[in-house]
Formats: structure tokens, sequence, C-alpha cells
């Protein structure tokens, strides 16, 4: 299945979209995530907010903060934390890697989308960042604006 970046396409559970405003994404990394069977149930409801979450590089371990998988409605005693941390699967060079990005470069982790692959797999396409500064999401304001009336311009004129 080709997807666009950052459009919402028909596996998406979760898209960041605001992580392309806030940030330059360098690189982007695809990670499989470790998750109880209540939340793949939540997150097959199409329930769950990576907005304010990030990675982490932890005793050579990698791991999904802050990301909001809310309780499922069946899962009664069951039911998993909200806003528990969660383990990413990825390969020892990936993480050494990313751990070593980190340190040098000052990069920040950002999940940009969640969904399910072909398999039924959950994952999450990670974003290399670097913070943008105010100008920076001013020029990209502009552009935006600018795309958008070039747009209209050319719908009306022809």
């Amino acid at each position: 299945m080709a997807r666009k970046s950052g459009l919402i396409s028909h596996g998406d559970v979760a898209v960041n979209r605001k992580a392309r405003f806030d940030y330059f994404i360098e690189d982007t990394v695809e990670a499989g995530l470790v998750l109880t069977g209540t939340e793949v149930k939540s997150l097959r409801g199409g329930k769950c907010n990576i907005a304010e979450s990030y990675a982490s590089v932890e005793s050579n371990e990698a791991w999904l903060i802050n990301a909001n998988i809310p309780e499922y409605g069946g899962g009664n005693r069951f039911n998993h934390e909200p806003r528990r941390k969660r383990k990413l699967l990825l390969h020892r060079k990936e993480i050494n890697r990313l751990f070593g990005l980190i340190k040098r470069e000052g990069v920040t982790i950002v999940p940009l989308v969640l969904y399910f692959n072909d398999k039924g797999m959950a994952k999450l396409k990670l974003g290399l960042a670097k913070g943008k500064k105010l100008h920076d999401k001013r020029a990209a304001e502009r552009d935006r604006d600018w795309d958008r009336q070039k747009g209209r311009l050319m719908r009306e004129k022809g």
C-alpha cells in the first residue's frame, strides 16, 4: 500500500499532523509496538492520540512515552493504563544509531503515524526531527498560505 507522507490512508489509526509544523523531519524509521490485547482492540476502533508523545532510548531499549490509547470499552478489569510507556521494537543497530543521534546532534524522535500494516501488525512511523524556530514556523505558514492561494487562482483562471 503506497502511503503519501502525512496524509491519512486506509490503515492509519493516528497521525501527528503538528509534528511537521513544529519540527524539520530529517529521516524516518518504522518500528513495531509491544501492546496488550485491549490496546489493540482500542486501536482497531480508531482511538489513539500521539500528538504529545515522543520516543526515547533508555537502557538500550526504545520506548514510546506519553501516547494516549484510551481504555477499551469491553475490557472491564483487564484494561490497560492509557498513558503507559510502550516498548518499541527496533533492531539493535537502529537503537544504537538513534541513541547516537540524540546524544550528538540533539535530535528528537517524534511519532508521525500509527497504523496497521498489511499483516495486521501495529506499526509506528518515527521521525528524526530537529526543532523549528518561531521564524521557521512563520515561513512554513506563509508558504502554505501562498500554495493555497495559488491553487485557488489556478482553478479560477484555468
